[in-house]
């Protein structure tokens, strides 16, 4: 998205060039082998752990730190394994996200018309609002998670990444949609207006 962005806005003439099917299909399958190979590895080698006391974990879901936790192995290996395979590819995605906006940003800035400047940041913004929460939840429960963390904040950030980024995407994009705005308004006038008789 935030390449697609980019190139929307400081390569407008290009973009149906650039960003062609084929191009987008290549990604989302990069993206998804991507994925999918992490995850495959990083299941593979936590299944060779030893499993000896309860089977109960604390969480939401079968969560990898939650699980490691209850491994009566060393889990050294897998620590580092998650280290050396998840970091450049954290680490690669949000580069490309800061550098595609910082070109973004720098583009905007130069059109003269403070007009053209909201309109093309707005149509950032959704994009970058989603990001930020999903980005800044993920870095605080695995990248950077802090001693003093809790398992209840620990529980509850990660819900922001996997129940509320999914929930709201959809209300955010729409929300940019004029038709869906002036929908809701009506609605709400009319639920407002029935209260009131």
């Amino acid at each position: 998205m935030s390449y697609d962005r980019y190139v929307a806005i400081c390569n407008p003439l290009r973009y149906s060039s650039i960003m062609t099917n084929r191009f987008c299909v290549t990604s989302i399958i990069i993206s998804w082998l991507m994925g999918n190979v992490i995850a495959f590895i990083v299941t593979i080698t936590s299944s060779k752990l030893n499993f000896c006391g309860s089977n109960i974990i604390d969480h939401f879901f079968c969560d990898l730190v939650p699980l490691l936790e209850l491994s009566c192995s060393d889990t050294f290996s897998v620590h580092l394994e998650i280290f050396v395979i998840g970091a450049p590819s954290v680490m690669v995605a949000t580069s490309i996200i800061v550098v595609s906006y910082n070109y973004i940003v720098i583009s905007v800035l130069r059109i003269p018309s403070s007009t053209g400047r909201q309109k093309a940041f707005s149509t950032c913004s959704s994009h970058l609002i989603v990001v930020s929460i999903f980005y800044w939840t993920m870095f605080t429960v695995y990248v950077f998670p802090k001693r003093e963390q809790t398992w209840v904040s620990s529980k509850i950030l990660s819900l922001l990444y996997t129940v509320f980024t999914p929930f709201i995407n959809p209300i955010i994009y729409s929300l940019k949609n004029k038709d869906i705005r002036k929908a809701i308004k009506q609605t709400l006038h009319k639920h407002i207006s029935r209260n009131k008789h």
